[in-house]
């Protein structure tokens, strides 16, 4: 349930708490139709949020020497406080939909927090603490789409690639991560050419013992790939073209041309190796 809070108790129940949790100030007035529209709105984002923030509500007529602080213009005004300031704020009744948006951007939930570990220790290559945090996410929310598309990363530098579909087809297509697991589908070429080679470890060992080894060389770029280490990857796979171009029928070039795709155009590494593969193609 909303706290009513004035003047009196801002610096209380808004200020100091927001250093335990964060606090979501609904800036409102009796006679504002907007306001009473969105009032059951936030308080159903609050249950839902199960203590995840707290909401608390502010008559803007009654509290107006807090008001002007916030420099309140136009009702309804909501901001949410974190570790005392104000971090975030949307004016005017929006709907139940735009309301848990803005609460997850703003507000990590227990599952956003494991996909973020899950996330670091893919970066830090832990293929295994990062499929367990990912996992741990899914427990808490079985639609996350980062956990989801974070699997997909570690099923592909695995090169398992039924988890790789699974888990993209398990992204909901309206979400920011769509368009990334469809890249990761197209990236399991990477996923096929490393193990075709013999895994990262052995390509390595071969680049190491003969550098002239192109089949070595598309090897290591695509084991690099697969694990998302596009630099490496991109260097690996221009090492054999410079070497022999049309080897194995042009599988590096063709194995670039993929990567420009998952990367998009503008990332600069596309741009980068687009004007190096010129050089040699």
């Amino acid at each position: 349930m909303p706290i009513d809070v004035g003047d009196a108790g801002f610096e209380t129940e808004v200020i100091a708490r927001s250093h335990e949790v964060p606090v979501l100030v609904d800036f409102w007035a009796p006679w504002c139709g907007p306001c009473r529209a969105l009032g059951p709105v936030l308080e159903q984002a609050e249950a839902e949020g199960a203590g995840r923030f707290v909401l608390v509500k502010v008559n803007s007529d009654e509290a107006q020497a807090t008001a002007a602080r916030y420099a309140i213009r136009s009702i309804p005004a909501v901001k949410l406080f974190v570790a005392g300031q104000p971090v975030a704020e949307f004016v005017g009744a929006q709907p139940l939909g735009m309301v848990r948006r803005f609460l997850d951007q703003h507000i990590p939930s227990p599952a956003d927090e494991h996909a973020a570990l899950g996330r670091r220790a893919l970066e830090a290559g832990d293929l295994e603490a990062a499929h367990a945090a990912f996992e741990a996410a899914l427990v808490l929310a079985p639609q996350h789409p980062r956990a989801h598309l974070g699997l997909a990363r570690v099923a592909l530098a695995q090169g398992d690639a039924d988890a790789v579909g699974r888990h993209v087809d398990a992204i909901d297509p309206r979400s920011d991560e769509s368009e990334q697991g469809e890249k990761l589908r197209r990236a399991l070429v990477f996923a096929q050419g490393c193990a075709e080679g013999g895994g990262q470890a052995a390509a390595q060992a071969r680049v190491d013992a003969d550098p002239k080894d192109v089949d070595a060389w598309y090897t290591l770029g695509c084991c690099h790939a697969a694990a998302g280490r596009w630099e490496p990857a991109m260097q690996a796979l221009l090492e054999s073209i410079m070497r022999k171009p049309k080897h194995r029928d042009a599988a590096a070039h063709k194995a670039m041309i993929v990567a420009f795709g998952v990367l998009g155009h503008d990332d600069p590494l596309t741009d980068t190796y687009q004007r190096q593969l010129q050089i040699y193609t």
